[in-house]
């Protein structure tokens, strides 16, 4: 795919997934459930893939950075102390017809990007993130904006977030809880004891991967908007007296842009900044910014950064009466520290290299998946050339499971040799190798290049250190 070419229609990323069993409709044998999705075999892998690279770039590599896992229920007066159960609200609008629901800035910001199609000069400035619920109710007023249905809207109200559920055995004697809308607060709460039961200091981070959960009605983006999502979060905790948090700030998104360009092989030309305006950013932050990436339905956000100084660990602090001030260990000086918060859903970064991938190759008429070979779901496919012949099969079986032993693989005898090359192509297998003829004579391989669709010779024992060399 050539640079600045127009993304893959998202129609055909969902055919894909469907048809290669990346992602499933989520009880589909009932008729579905509204924004949630099941990772089949290869989607399974793919997260998995990415998962890891996260957990080994931002945690394992790191000195100054811890993990946890914390639990999906916690104590409800956590998302008290948060602001989540008093201010975790979306605006929502409803179809006065059809009572169907909708994000009021969604359907705001549908309607303005049909309008730019039609006068490219009309709304250069306008950023529905700095309107407030009470302009939004102006502005579908005044535009006469509808539904996707082309029916009339009601005004917009807040809704919250925060899915709700029960504990407790006895009929009236449960209490409600909430599946967290975030996992950062996790962090919050835990701070303490990870302070008394590691040896960090300041500055420091901890990291999390798990999932997220908000009652969310938006349909139409596939699994770039769900209800259940999995998020990778980190709190990196500093003194504002003695680190200057804009240095720190830049170094986080330096970090964050590598990672997608370079350990997921992402193109730079579909990223992109932006950063909040005062009206968009929480109110408690004194920085924002987004990296956004171009996916099918526009650009959006895809991995978060904020500063969002003391304002967790002094909330916590406050609701629960418990100390999480950090000593520090040379001065004695007791204080809480600021943060900064990198935040990314692990579906959007699915999402996205699956688009950023995907090309359809015309002169070989083939569909192809331009994965990075780290993120691949298997690293190579071993094949007999003919599956009907013993010391074919019996040499691949062998070089197979010298291959398993050290990365993913995946084995393949059927169909002609051509459509299994086609097939691995789809699912983004980065290389192929072939036993033949010529490998019982001298122990070579063929070895086929996705990308190139060129072949060549290599031994069969150097097959994986050629591989790993790459995986590096």
């Amino acid at each position: 795919m050539s640079e600045n070419q127009a993304q893959p229609p998202l129609e055909d990323i969902v055919s894909l997934c469907k048809r290669r069993g990346f992602v499933f409709r989520t009880s589909e044998i009932y008729g579905g459930f509204a924004n949630s999705y099941d990772y089949g075999p290869l989607g399974a892998e793919l997260l998995h893939n990415i998962r890891n690279l996260w957990w080994q770039e931002f945690v394992t590599l790191r000195p100054d950075m811890v993990g946890i896992d914390s639990q999906i229920l916690q104590h409800p007066e956590t998302w008290v102390a948060s602001g989540h159960v008093g201010s975790f609200h979306d605006p929502l609008v409803e179809d006065t017809v059809t009572h169907k629901r909708y994000r009021a800035d969604h359907v705001i910001e549908a309607w303005v990007q049909k309008a730019k199609e039609e006068n490219p000069a009309s709304f250069q400035d306008f950023s529905v993130e700095d309107l407030s619920i009470e302009e939004m109710e102006a502005f579908l007023s005044e535009n006469q904006v509808t539904s996707p249905d082309g029916n009339p809207l009601t005004a917009p109200k807040t809704f919250n977030l925060l899915m709700e559920t029960e504990l407790g055995v006895i009929s009236g004697e449960k209490y409600k809880v909430y599946l967290r809308g975030e996992t950062a607060q996790g962090i919050f709460t835990n701070f303490r004891q990870i302070l008394d039961t590691t040896r960090v200091t300041l500055p420091f981070g901890i990291g999390q991967i798990g999932k997220s959960f908000r009652n969310e009605i938006t349909t139409g983006q596939f699994v770039f908007r769900t209800i259940e999502f999995e998020q990778a979060e980190i709190e990196y905790f500093f003194n504002p007296e003695t680190t200057h948090w804009q240095e720190l700030f830049q170094s986080w998104q330096e970090s964050m842009w590598n990672f997608v360009t370079k350990t997921l092989g992402v193109r730079e030309e579909n990223l992109q900044w932006r950063q909040h305006s005062d009206k968009e950013r929480s109110f408690y932050s004194k920085d924002t910014w987004d990296l956004d990436y171009r996916f099918p339905f526009g650009w959006k956000e895809l991995w978060g950064i904020a500063y969002r100084t003391d304002y967790d660990l002094k909330a916590q602090q406050t609701h629960s009466g418990q100390n999480l001030e950090y000593r520090d260990p040379h001065t004695g000086e007791t204080f809480l520290p600021h943060v900064i918060e990198p935040a990314v859903g692990i579906n959007r970064l699915l999402l996205m290299v699956l688009t950023d991938a995907y090309w359809v190759d015309q002169e070989n008429n083939r569909t192809v998946l331009r994965l990075s070979p780290r993120a691949a779901p298997y690293k190579a496919a071993v094949f007999p050339l003919l599956k009907n012949k013993p010391e074919l099969v019996s040499k691949a079986q062998e070089i197979f499971a010298g291959l398993s032993r050290q990365f993913p693989v995946v084995w393949d005898d059927r169909g002609n040799i051509g459509k299994r090359y086609l097939y691995q192509d789809e699912i983004g297998t980065p290389f192929c190798i072939t036993v033949d003829f010529e490998t019982l004579e001298n122990g070579t391989v063929t070895l086929r290049h996705r990308d190139t669709t060129e072949q060549e010779r290599l031994h069969a024992d150097e097959v994986a250190d050629w591989i790993k060399s790459l995986l590096q």
